[in-house]
């Protein structure tokens, strides 16, 4: 009986870990290198993304990339790399999320 719950629950992790990665489409999954953080162009430590680029900045009040609560307040800003991904980056140019490339 224990063999034959333990295989019950055995197959059902399986199916559900399976429906997960299904519905995973790999031009937006984060181990699709073109997303993936350890890729250059959407590193933090690219100078292009950092938040000690001007552009990126919280001091540059004529940056257009910036990210806003419902307040005013700013939570970050975006930087779209060469490959077409838009890395999100909070103030601290910290990665906190992608939009994949429509490319």
């Amino acid at each position: 009986m224990k063999y034959l719950i333990a295989i019950v629950l055995i197959t059902q992790a399986t199916l559900f870990v399976r429906s997960a990665v299904a519905q995973t489409n790999w031009q937006s999954s984060p181990l699709n290198y073109q997303n993936s953080e350890l890729n250059f162009n959407n590193s933090p430590l690219n100078y292009n993304n950092s938040p000690l680029n001007y552009q990126n900045s919280p001091l540059n009040s004529n940056a257009t990339n910036g990210i806003f609560d419902t307040s005013g307040n700013r939570l970050g800003y975006e930087v779209q790399a060469p490959t077409g991904v838009t890395n999100i980056f909070d103030n601290n140019g910290n990665r906190i999320g992608y939009t994949p490339s429509r490319r």
